[in-house]
């Protein structure tokens, strides 16, 4: 695997994704398209790589004037970065989020900041999002429908990442894609990571969105980070993995006292894939450990 290179999704009939590079790393941000008669892409990536979501959509052979559909999973800028860039290339496509995250397309302001805030010094990585036109935005509910023609889109409400958040359950394919819900995976190791990011992640939503995911009993999971995978016991894995996760850094605030020293040790001590930086794995770790402390933080109010 190669970054910008566009590669099928075994056993998702007109389903493609390419490797956006994201963060300078390969096996991190895919995007998806659809190549249904209502083309589609699901989430955008950062801003950064937008043209090379624009190179792979023509790869499979939809024009920028073709893409009729932006489905976002959430609006972290790691999946809707890129969408203000894209409806401007792509003047026919409508925009469908959560009802809770449209706002922040139509005026990314508070989002930027946010995000600069979160992700520190890993902004050198974004471009500063471009705000999408209101008249392009649709909101969506838990329960909804983004029809695609020969594809639909079931949406459901996954709050546990952050409350903008949903997941896709297409039909056609017996798949769902997983935003952040199903956690991080590395075709390259075979392995489930954590994502618990500040400032709303939330462990038991996390969990019952794991569940969410499994009551559609899907096939193929296509995850957002990074690309589609049997779902075989991918679920029960995650759940494992944050509940041990929230644990030990629990455990680890009590034994230390201090948050940074809290940080410092699992960026320190945790192994992550190598195909990802040194830079970006221990960014990586900082995020998730401060997400947990905050919603630590919260719990004790």
């Amino acid at each position: 695997m190669a970054i910008g290179d566009v590669y099928d999704a075994e056993n998702c009939e007109d389903v493609h994704y390419v490797d956006t590079g994201m963060y300078d790393v390969a096996e991190y941000g895919s995007v998806y398209i659809v190549d249904a008669e209502r083309p589609a892409l699901v989430d955008t990536g950062i801003g950064t790589h937008y043209e090379t979501i624009l190179d792979a959509m023509a790869e499979v052979g939809i024009e920028p004037a073709d893409l009729e559909v932006v489905a976002l999973t959430h609006v972290h800028l790691d999946h809707a970065g890129g969408v203000g860039h894209l409806v401007e290339a792509c003047p026919n496509a409508t925009v469908y989020v959560h009802e809770i995250g449209a706002p922040h397309l139509v005026d990314p302001e508070r989002l930027w900041e946010g995000t600069k805030q979160v992700v520190r010094d890993q902004i050198e990585y974004y471009t500063e999002p471009a705000p999408v036109p209101e008249a392009r935005v649709v909101e969506l509910g838990d329960g909804g429908e983004i029809d695609l023609g020969d594809h639909t889109f079931e949406v459901a409400h996954a709050p546990g990442h952050a409350p903008h958040q949903v997941v896709f359950y297409d039909p056609a394919i017996d798949g769902v894609f997983t935003a952040d819900a199903a956690g991080i995976f590395t075709p390259s190791t075979g392995e489930v990571h954590v994502t618990s990011p500040p400032v709303n992640f939330d462990l038991e939503q996390a969990v019952m969105d794991i569940e969410t995911i499994r009551e559609f009993g899907p096939g193929t999971l296509l995850y957002a980070h990074f690309g589609p995978e049997p779902t075989a016991d991918r679920l029960d894995e995650y759940a494992d993995v944050l509940r041990e996760w929230v644990d030990a850094v629990s455990e680890t605030r009590a034994e230390f006292g201090d948050d940074d020293a809290v940080v410092d040790h699992f960026v320190e001590a945790v192994e992550t894939p190598e195909v990802w930086s040194d830079h970006k794995a221990r960014a990586e770790m900082s995020m998730n450990v401060r997400g947990v402390l905050a919603m630590l933080d919260r719990a004790a109010e």
